[in-house]
């Protein structure tokens, strides 16, 4: 049986090769220029970086995703109720679509269901499997960067749909600083607009010693998924780095309530790029990721700054992890 032939709208364009190379040099020159040296997480996440997370998320130690999915299936007909009929959905980061699947089947009359990812494979996989679950389904994939701002017109339906609701499952909030957590809500509220709605999952503040199991499994994944980073340095822009000179760590920072990923040098090292270099002494780090926990009320404070009122809050049955339903004030 053949997939559907949909077709996903590129707004903006994607980069071309060349571009999308001289932008991740730029920002990883930038990163370890900077002091501490960081490199952005979203580089974690190339064709093997993903493959790893998706083995991450199958370990004994990483709950999020249990914990997510948990919640959908034990509160979903209350979720949906307050999407409500005739809703575009606007999805940020579709994914493999698992979560998306059970609150389309949940949800009444879905309008319309706009997925909005940056991999174009991943994006058409996706689309396909879920036009042969509904096929009466209105989707209008958006091959784009949620994290920038998302043109209106792209958005756009005629006749326009009885209220936008944005869906950003999974724990992605929590890799942003609180500044730009704040900002990436603001923009969250101006495409749900007046009537709309926000549901917006979030990973909550725990024990400690879970905490960093779940960052630093014992299998090794989550390690070899920060280890890999380097070898996009590698691979792609012709870093010259030691092997085995770097270690992957997980550390918890009490003040900021979020566990944080390092790149650890186990002896005086250097990394050789694009004519620099790079020297690291033992114990020096290259900061790759954050993953802030949140209490409800923190992240409900948080939603009322950035211009979004909080309506309802549901935690899954252990007690892990939020999904919240935020409207525009």
């Amino acid at each position: 049986m053949s997939q559907p032939d949909i077709e996903a709208t590129q707004h903006p364009n994607p980069a071309e090769p060349a571009d999308a190379r001289q932008e991740f040099l730029d920002d990883v020159i930038a990163g370890l220029e900077s002091r501490p040296p960081t490199l952005p997480c979203k580089y974690l996440y190339d064709e093997r970086g993903s493959e790893l997370f998706e083995q991450i998320c199958d370990t004994d130690e990483y709950y999020v995703t249990r914990a997510d999915l948990a919640l959908h299936e034990t509160r979903l007909d209350a979720i949906a109720a307050y999407v409500g009929p005739e809703a575009h959905i606007i999805e940020f980061g579709s994914g493999a679509g698992i979560k998306i699947r059970l609150l389309l089947e949940t949800c009444e009359r879905v309008r319309a269901y706009t997925p909005i990812e940056i991999s174009g494979e991943a994006l058409a996989i996706s689309v396909a499997q879920l036009a042969g679950g509904f096929p009466s389904l209105d989707i209008r994939p958006l091959e784009a960067d949620y994290t920038q701002p998302v043109p209106d017109e792209a958005l756009h339906l005629d006749p326009p749909a009885r209220r936008r609701v944005v869906y950003f499952p999974g724990s992605t909030i929590s890799n942003f600083e609180r500044s730009e957590a704040r900002e990436f809500l603001e923009r969250m509220a101006r495409i749900a607009g007046p009537g709309g709605g926000v549901l917006i999952g979030v990973d909550l503040v725990k024990d400690v010693d879970r905490l960093r199991a779940a960052y630093d499994d014992e299998a090794g994944v989550t390690a070899a998924f920060n280890l890999n980073l380097l070898e996009r340095l590698r691979n792609e822009l012709d870093a010259d780095i030691e092997a085995g000179a770097f270690r992957h760590e997980a550390r918890y920072d009490p003040e900021h309530k979020r566990i944080e990923m390092h790149l650890v040098a186990e002896w005086p090292t250097r990394i050789e790029l694009a004519g620099r270099r790079f020297e690291f002494d033992t114990g020096d780090s290259i900061h790759t990721e954050n993953s802030h926990k949140y209490t409800v009320e923190g992240f409900r404070e948080l939603a009322r700054s950035a211009g979004l009122a909080p309506v309802e809050t549901w935690i899954d049955p252990e007690g892990l992890f939020s999904m919240h339903y935020l409207e525009p004030a």
